[in-house]
């Protein structure tokens, strides 16, 4: 992604247009190798990094790493399905602003009930869904921008002549730093619910396994001692 700084709104509003996802219809149907997998993500994703000729989309290190963190199931004979190429380009996007132990707690629950099933509300349908939403989103956050931008060119007015620009571009910074710094805050507390109540779950989960086991026990123990309490009157006759 390329900014102007000599027409900087306008080169800002022209990179928004450039940005594209991947839809889901243009992802292969075949399992691929590993290396394909890469070679796919960097042809469609290049384009919208900071430095197409230097960046890496994806790697093969990249790859294990999300596996042996349990992000990303693991590949059937080397192999990874359409799902799996799904799972990687949400972790693509989470990874710049959520910590791994936070786009696992995001995703499992996705990989647990949505990946490689055979019901019609699967992985593909909530990421289709999901990424309808980015044209109307690309727009508000072109208003933002916009917006923002407007009220920063008008800081600094008693400026030195010198420093003005500078400090305009600094204080559009600030503003769109700032909305992503609460952003983040909001997006890690959510997170932290979902991994509470996954918390809660998983002990209700475990009491109520903890109290069948429990009364699996007194059953087994009550039925030997009635044999044995049989076995007894039977001896005495």
């Amino acid at each position: 992604m390329t900014i102007d700084n000599n027409n900087l709104l306008k080169s800002i509003l022209a990179s928004f247009d450039r940005i594209e996802h991947i839809n889901a219809e243009d992802i292969p149907n075949i399992d691929l190798y590993m290396d394909q997998v890469t070679t796919f993500m960097d042809k469609r994703l290049r384009k919208s990094t900071r430095d197409p000729n230097e960046d890496k989309i994806l790697t093969k290190t990249m790859i294990n790493n999300y596996a042996k963190n349990n992000l990303l199931p693991p590949p059937v004979k080397k192999k990874y399905s359409k799902e799996h190429i799904l799972v990687l380009i949400f972790i693509y996007y989470f990874k710049g602003i959520l910590s791994i132990n936070d786009i696992d707690t995001l995703l499992k629950p996705l990989t647990e009930k949505y990946f490689d099933t055979d019901k019609d509300f699967d992985l593909e349908a909530i990421y289709t869904e999901v990424f309808s939403m980015e044209e109307a989103e690309v727009e508000n956050l072109k208003q933002d921008v916009i917006s923002k931008y407007g009220i920063s060119e008008n800081m600094f007015a008693d400026a030195p002549k010198d420093s003005k620009d500078f400090l305009q571009k600094f204080a559009f910074i600030c503003m769109l730093g700032y909305d992503v710094y609460v952003k983040r805050l909001l997006i890690e507390k959510i997170i932290d619910g979902i991994r509470e109540d996954a918390i809660k779950a998983e002990a209700k989960k475990a009491e109520k396994k903890a109290s069948q086991n429990k009364a699996a026990t007194q059953k087994q123990a009550a039925q030997k001692q009635a044999a044995k309490a049989e076995g007894s009157a039977k001896a005495k006759k």
